[in-house]
Parts: C-alpha cells; structure tokens; sequence
C-alpha cells in the first residue's frame, strides 16, 4: 500500500536468487498480473488504494485461473480480530507490520512448498 513497505519486500526477496518479485500499486492491477503472471505466491496488502485487500482475494478466489494460489496478507490491522477475520476471509497466512523479516520468509517459505506440492497434484 507505501512504497516504504513494497522496497522492503523487494529488498527481501532481492536476497532470494531463487525468487522472482513482481509488483503492482493497487488490487486491480495486482489481480490482472495475478491471471496473466500466475505466480507461485502472492503477498498482499489488506488495505489498498482502489480495493480492500480482502475484495481482492475474493476475485482472485473466485477465477479458477487464480483461485489455487496461496495469499499471504500483510497488513498494520494487527488484533487478533484482524488476523481471525483475515484467516477466515481466506488468507493462506497473515502476517503484520512492521515487517519482521522471520516471520515474513517463513510464511512466504511455507506458501511456496504448499504451492509446489499443489502443482504436482
């Protein structure tokens, strides 16, 4: 949702030679490259400019291009509400800012080994 926090995901991934970061400022854009980029993995934002990251995830749920690949949330909304109601909107994992670097990779690591072992399927 700032560029602070997308250059500190990207510094993150940067450092993964293995991993590939393709970026979009809003959800609409975001789920356009989703049908056309197919990632493994995407990291979104629950609070974005054009629409709530939770209304993103239902488009991307409901297109059986999108529908199979796991999102991780990011978002400041940190009470446990939040995160109970992001994980039951649909999340694969939800994870809270400021950005703690452990918590990130490990959430993007298990997303990708989930993604993998579903593609095999």
């Amino acid at each position: 949702d700032n560029p602070a926090n997308r250059e500190l995901v990207e510094q993150l991934i940067a450092r993964h030679t293995e991993m590939r970061l393709l970026t979009a400022v809003n959800g609409q854009l975001g789920i356009a490259l989703a049908r056309t980029a197919q990632p493994e993995v995407i990291v979104m934002d629950i609070n974005l400019p054009d629409i709530s990251g939770v209304d993103a995830l239902k488009i991307l749920r409901a297109d059986p291009a999108t529908a199979h690949i796991p999102v991780i949330a990011l978002s400041a909304n940190a009470m446990p509400r939040d995160i109970e109601k992001g994980m039951q909107a649909g999340f694969f994992r939800y994870v809270t800012k400021p950005i703690k670097l452990d918590e990130f990779m490990d959430a993007l690591n298990v997303a990708l080994a989930f993604a993998r072992v579903n593609q095999r399927q």
